[in-house]
């Protein structure tokens, strides 16, 4: 999906926002007072985020569960790592319609394939948890902090260079002996809810290689308050990248 693609649905749904503002009280069930819906652009097509409208509607199947075995399925800390940003449905909204629309922001279902064929949250690539715990030099590493806008080192980082880097010269505030973070995007990670510990594991990999803390966020509630609140689901990206 390219950055042209994604300005151009942007403006699009910047001129459809009027009609969404004017009809938002149609619906029954709104994601704001003021809002019934934003649209938001997942693979090559956009889709109207909005919440099932049928007040009687219950869930069935697996996100109807209260417990699951612990360990693993343990429920998780509300903060992923220092300076991380945990974030709500709200939150998560405002990213869609800001980062995510402006080519500057990525949402990461970072659960396994398996999944993530089931459904994922609009606007969502899958990079797999464990993607983020490879070696350096590892092909499915690369591939995927280049689109999260992380580049390997290309320079001969010498003892002195990365010395100095570190108090802040030769823009090193952004950059570690593997990785130039300068371009990095802010993403948002999440995965099953509160009792899923792929999205933290996935945090804590990438804080370990360096990435922004301050470009992280966390939604914690994952699919599962994502279905609790009746919100619209989509089928998986298939776009030839990390899946």
């Amino acid at each position: 999906m390219s950055l042209k693609f994604v300005r151009l649905c942007g403006a699009l749904v910047l001129l459809g926002g009027v009609v969404a503002t004017a009809v938002s009280g149609a619906a029954e069930v709104n994601l704001t007072p003021d809002k019934a819906y934003i649209e938001v652009v997942h693979g090559n097509k956009l889709i109207r985020l909005q919440r099932i409208q049928d007040t009687e509607h219950e869930l069935t199947g697996g996100w109807t569960k209260t417990s699951r075995k612990c360990p693993p399925f343990c429920i998780q800390a509300m903060s992923a790592g220092e300076g991380v940003h945990t974030i709500g449905q709200l939150e998560m909204f405002n990213f869609m319609e800001s980062q995510l629309r402006q080519g500057t922001g990525l949402i990461i279902d970072a659960r396994t394939p398996a999944w993530n064929k089931r459904g994922t949250i609009p606007g969502s690539i899958n990079i797999p948890f464990k993607v983020f715990g490879q070696d350096p030099d590892n092909p499915e590493l690369l591939d995927a902090l280049e689109r999260l806008g992380v580049k390997p080192r290309d320079d001969d980082a010498g003892t002195l260079k990365l010395a100095l880097e570190k108090w802040g010269f030769f823009g090193g505030g952004q950059k570690n002996e593997f990785w130039d973070f300068s371009a990095a995007k802010d993403i948002v990670l999440w995965c099953n809810g509160p009792w899923c510990g792929q999205s933290p594991r996935a945090i804590n990999n990438l804080l370990k290689l360096g990435y922004p803390a301050e470009k992280i966020y966390y939604y914690r509630g994952g699919m599962q308050i994502w279905k609790i609140l009746g919100l619209t689901t989509a089928e998986p990206i298939s776009d030839g990248g990390a899946n």
